[in-house]
């Protein structure tokens, strides 16, 4: 099938890979300039493991191109996806003038039927906005052409979206049962169909049902995170282990393990933006989702978690303190800093005069350019924020190690290094990667989230030198 992808961020990059793999004839296009030059250079502008090497095969085969021909695009697919970004806007819902102008580009040079798949992250009636934008273009031109709007959301995880899609547990499809959408939902199961060869995957529903699916699996991934965080918060008061609890609700069946971990709060670019666009949805008609706001607010908060943890251990005034932060992105396997609780975590402690020096495997060039506008304001914290070529390297000298991000990397160190390299051996960690008993065994002072803290505090001295070695 001919398939144009609009928007080459990461739902449009990974969903034009992975169709160009099923031997599609995919066309991404995108008003970014320096990005389709990347793109057709080799690069990949985003971290996502497989990503690349999906990228390489389908431009080496000719079944993946990248343009910013919008014509062209429109003119290519038969299916027209649209997968562009819908940012917060103020008041907390979905901006979707890059959603309404991609459909106004397809209505202004559509010559022929064309079915047109919202996989954008959108609310509930954005297919019905689609459809009369189309329409009104196709009006203005004083010509008619068939044409059907589809509800198709993603539910990719970052730093396993390639295999999420060519595995899906699920394909959601919201379709509308008039003639153009019984003919468009032939061209979706005939697209669709390489991937479920083993059983059928794909869910059929109505178009607000799907755009509304979307919104309320991110909701209940995010509720999850949020009430293990404050029972991990209640397990510190009282001294019991989060992590037991966890086990022992986990293996109820009508529970289980997933999205139970208790941390240093949630962040990317799904579950903030969709959680407030869901709440902001409610209030337009009406409701008020006061869980979901609850959970917003635990997450705010639980951004902080690590901070306060510093202070209570060694007082607010962290100037002449320096800090080894490992992990930067908002979870492992990307590069993804949108909401990341180490921006929050960062900031605070440059906030309180400490010096930072901070290590992520594969998201520090991301994060120079968000710290550099996060910053932009404060130059004197600016300078005391530098980044490490290696784990070991942030840690030389400082003051006590914090962990943001649970990379694979950071779960087994070498602890007798780390307690050398650091002035005191003192952890922080936001993601409980390691065993309290362990690590108390190695002589570390490790304060976790809510877990019983390993060993007897100890003095840990001012390091004038770790702040000159920064």
């Amino acid at each position: 099938m001919k398939i144009t992808i609009i928007g080459t961020g990461y739902v449009g990059l990974v969903t034009g890979a992975c169709l160009a793999e099923t031997s599609n004839d995919v066309l991404c296009v995108d008003v970014d300039e320096k990005k389709i030059a990347l793109l057709n250079s080799g690069g990949v502008p985003i971290h996502e493991p497989g990503l690349k090497e999906l990228i390489d095969r389908g431009r080496a085969s000719g079944r993946l191109k990248f343009t910013t021909d919008l014509v062209a695009s429109v003119a290519h697919g038969d299916v027209q996806f649209i997968a562009v970004g819908t940012p917060p806007d103020e008041d907390g819902s979905a901006d979707l003038q890059y959603v309404l102008a991609a459909a106004r580009n397809i209505g202004a040079h559509m010559q022929d039927f064309k079915v047109v798949v919202d996989k954008s992250t959108v609310p509930v009636g954005t297919a019905k906005r689609v459809h009369d934008v189309i329409a009104d273009e196709l009006s203005r031109r004083h010509v008619r052409h068939d044409f059907s709007v589809v509800s198709n959301p993603e539910f990719l995880k970052e730093g396993a979206a390639v295999q999420d899609f060519s595995r899906p547990d699920r394909i959601v499809i919201g379709i509308d049962s008039d003639k153009p959408g019984l003919r468009a939902r032939e061209s979706m199961k005939e697209l669709y169909a390489p991937f479920n060869r083993n059983h059928e995957r794909t869910l059929y529903m109505d178009v607000r049902s799907a755009e509304f699916t979307k919104y309320a699996a991110n909701a209940m991934l995010a509720t999850r995170i949020s009430f293990m965080n404050e029972l991990a918060n209640l397990a510190d008061r009282i001294g019991a282990d989060i992590e037991a609890v966890r086990r022992g609700i986990g293996s109820d069946p009508r529970i289980g393990y997933d999205f139970l971990y208790a941390g240093a709060g949630y962040g990317g670019s799904c579950f903030p933006k969709d959680v407030r666009a869901l709440v902001q949805t409610a209030a337009e008609n009406g409701q008020e989702l006061q869980i979901l706001k609850a959970v917003e607010a635990v997450n705010d908060e639980q951004k902080h978690v690590l901070v306060d943890k510093i202070a209570q251990r060694l007082g607010v005034d962290l100037i002449d303190r320096t800090f080894a932060v490992w992990g930067l992105a908002f979870k492992p396997n990307t590069d993804d800093m949108r909401e990341a609780p180490s921006r929050e975590l960062i900031a605070a402690l440059l906030k309180r005069g400490a010096t930072v020096r901070a290590y992520d495997p594969v998201a520090i060039a991301e994060a120079r350019r968000v710290f550099a506008i996060d910053l932009k304001d404060d130059p004197d914290a600016h300078s005391r924020l530098s980044f490490s070529k290696t784990p070991m390297d942030a840690t030389e000298g400082a003051d006590a190690l914090v962990i943001v991000t649970e990379w694979t990397a950071f779960k087994s160190p070498d602890f007798t290094a780390l307690k050398q390299a650091l002035t005191a051996p003192l952890i922080f960690d936001g993601r409980n990667l390691y065993e309290p008993a362990a690590v108390a065994a190695q002589g570390i002072e490790y304060h976790s989230i809510g877990r019983p803290q390993s060993v007897e505090v100890q003095s840990v001295p001012h390091a004038i030198h770790a702040v000159q070695a920064g």
